[in-house]
């Protein structure tokens, strides 16, 4: 593993005054947090850092409009798995890494080369000044990014898994590079509609209220929930200990997170929360307040290319009915699945109906012969 870059980063890190740099946590901090997390999973793996130069080729700014002309990198797991297997690529949400998804890469390496990654400035990857001020020039960030780690790991044919914020780059990936990109597999995806669709009337009057305008400001000014952590310092790690525990106890299907499981899971948020921000910025340039996507996928709808599967949870907040709409105007094969006691984190909150909801999406690759099998018990498709 070649970690000295990110590692000089976080040195050079300067966001605090030195008085007030009291934040536990550090590049180091979180590549072995990751190890600790990891070391849940059964299945052999490899972690490297992938080197993808210091900008898009052609380009005239860096990883973006950085005076620093050094590499950076993405932080990069890939799982023992059969000769022969399809590839298939894992992209968290925002707030999230690729340890998020511990839970299922024993499961899916059995039928996949399982390859997840932290995206640029999350996670162990290079966290660069983060300088984009524009939808486009912060969508480029991530899906050029992407581009330039996928050619660094001499990849073409692989299927593309994102959650949440990463079901929307992963999205507008596919949408310019569909040549690489065999199956979609969206999660719960951001970005599909925009506040002119979905604008409720109690969103209008929440935000006509001094509570919206203030929550509406904090947005607009890029405060982000890791700010508060790390405005917390030494306390930070136990407010995100409580959250973890309540946010992935709330479905009683048997599959709660142990008490292990937990504490490991914790502590690696934490430190991949309260490093540099970086790729959290990007925040008011996707999204309106109320999470609402600037550039909606809907929009993009004709223009898709790549076959894809929505996976949402059951109690999910995030509306299946955007997929819906826009899937009458794909040209392509699309599916919705939704899956029971389930909400936003569905592959944490129930597994193994999650890992069923994949195979199924990926059964034309996996068994061609059983292409036309029925959708598994307890999965509803809509």
């Amino acid at each position: 593993m070649n970690s000295s870059t990110t590692t000089a980063e976080a040195k050079k890190w300067s966001f605090w005054p030195s008085i007030l740099r009291w934040i536990p946590t550090s590049t180091d901090h979180i590549i072995a947090s990751e190890k600790r997390l990891l070391s849940l999973v059964r299945t052999p793996y490899t972690q490297e850092q992938v080197n993808i130069g210091s900008g898009p080729p052609g380009s005239k700014v860096r990883w973006f409009r950085s005076v620093s002309n050094e590499p950076r990198f993405i932080n990069t797991v890939t799982f023992d798995s059969k000769e022969g297997s399809p590839t298939l690529v894992m992209v968290h949400g925002y707030g999230a890494s690729q340890g998020f998804f511990f839970r299922n890469f024993d499961a899916l390496a059995k039928h996949f080369k399982v390859i997840a990654i932290d995206q640029l400035g999350w996670g162990g990857s290079s966290r660069p000044d983060f300088t984009c001020r524009s939808t486009e020039e912060t969508e480029n960030w991530f899906i050029d990014s992407f581009e330039e780690w996928r050619k660094a790991k001499n990849l073409s044919n692989f299927i593309l898994l994102g959650h949440s914020f990463g079901g929307y780059v992963a999205a507008k990936y596919a949408l310019k590079h569909p040549e690489h990109v065999q199956q979609l597999i969206l999660v719960g995806p951001a970005g599909f509609t925009s506040e002119t669709e979905h604008m409720s009337e109690r969103m209008t009057q929440f935000r006509a209220t001094w509570k919206g305008a203030v929550l509406n400001h904090l947005w607009e000014s890029n405060f982000t929930p890791m700010k508060l952590i790390r405005g917390l310092g030494p306390w930070g790690p136990d407010l995100v200990r409580r959250y973890t525990n309540a946010r992935f106890t709330s479905y009683s299907n048997g599959d709660d997170l142990t008490e292990e499981d937990s504490r490991l899971l914790s502590d690696y948020v934490y430190h991949t929360l309260a490093a540099k921000p970086s790729g959290e910025l990007c925040l008011k340039y996707i999204f309106s307040f109320g999470a609402f996507a600037k550039s909606p996928l809907l929009y993009r709808a004709p223009d898709w290319k790549v076959p894809t599967a929505f996976i949402y949870g059951h109690q999910d907040w995030m509306n299946y009915q955007g997929a819906q709409q826009a899937r009458k105007n794909m040209k392509v094969p699309c599916e919705i699945i939704r899956v029971p006691q389930a909400g936003h984190f569905v592959f944490l909150e129930n597994t193994a109906a999650f890992h069923s909801a994949v195979l199924y999406a990926c059964r034309k690759f996996i068994s061609p012969q059983k292409d036309n099998d029925s959708l598994p018990e307890g999965l509803i498709s809509v």
